[in-house]
């Protein structure tokens, strides 16, 4: 699901060219159609829709969900449509997993759902206190989706900042990475909403695709699991990197956005150990991937 979003398509193409049968499904209201990849099969629909559930076939045999609203700027002005997008889709996918017998759902979840702390890393076992209603719904899905664990098996990613070729350029409320860049590249200015001092665990969209991918080839089941780096680095720092490779770049900075986190890095402990990954993309290469992707 969200096969028409960035992550989403990105997942969908990897099981495609490695020989598997994909469905995809996305209502397009935030993805595009172009992102959809040429060959899998496509379904247009509103997961949050329990009537339209005929459409997809009963034999599926994982469901990787990733369709929803994914920005918490907007949902403090939508709050029931990030309920519908991001919890009833759940909850519906969840319905029409247990009814068709899928053997396990993999759930894309958010760091949002961590919230304010002192500490320098988040673990999975921290205490979650989400500052935005993107944040509670994100929670409240993973526990509907631990509840149903023995009918349906799950592996819940909390994903940090996923950045990359693909993200959505034109999206200015969701991806800090993009929209810097989509800034920088466009206008030469870019306006930062927020402290210079705030910190972010950026992870390149290769490695989170290949995080997904393992997960499916290995045993792992009924586990939450933060997909980041490990480490984080500030958005000043962040900044200067962007200025470097774009010369002439201009920084604005204005007030913050609600429920915005201030410094947030993943302890990534449990993904290392379960998938054995051990190095990821540094932001300085990945930035000039994503930059040399529009060159």
């Amino acid at each position: 699901t969200g096969v028409a979003g960035f992550i989403g398509s990105k997942i969908a193409s990897k099981f495609a060219n490695s020989g598997y049968e994909v469905i995809g499904i996305d209502d397009l209201s935030g993805g595009k159609i172009n992102n959809v990849p040429k060959n899998i099969k496509f379904i247009k629909m509103d997961l949050s829709n329990k009537k339209l559930y005929g459409k997809i076939p009963k034999n599926c045999r994982s469901i990787f969900h990733l369709a929803g609203q994914s920005s918490g700027e907007i949902s403090f002005h939508e709050p029931v449509n990030d309920l519908k997008k991001n919890v009833i889709s759940t909850l519906n996918l969840l319905d029409y997993g247990i009814k068709n017998k899928a053997k396990i759902f993999y759930y894309a979840s958010s760091m949002s759902v961590y919230g304010k702390s002192n500490k320098n890393k988040f673990s999975e076992h921290d205490i979650c206190k989400p500052l935005s209603n993107y944040g509670n719904g994100k929670i409240a899905s993973e526990n509907y989706i631990r509840n149903y664990k023995e009918k349906l098996p799950f592996v819940i990613f909390r994903m940090f900042n996923v950045y990359g070729p693909g993200q959505d350029m034109k999206n200015l409320k969701q991806g800090m990475v993009s929209i810097y860049l989509s800034q920088a590249l466009n206008k030469k200015k870019i306006i930062v909403k927020g402290s210079l001092n705030r910190k972010r665990d950026f992870i390149f969209i290769d490695d989170v695709v290949d995080c997904w991918f393992k997960s499916f080839h290995s045993k792992i089941k009924n586990e939450t699991i933060n997909l980041g780096t490990g480490k984080s680095i500030s958005v000043r720092k962040l900044l200067r990197l962007i200025q470097k490779k774009i010369l002439g770049t201009k920084i604005k900075v204005i007030k913050g956005t609600p429920g915005d986190q201030f410094s947030v890095c993943a302890n990534n402990n449990i993904l290392r150990k379960k998938l054995n990954i051990k190095t990821f993309i540094n932001i300085d290469e990945g930035l000039t991937k994503f930059i040399n992707y529009f060159n």
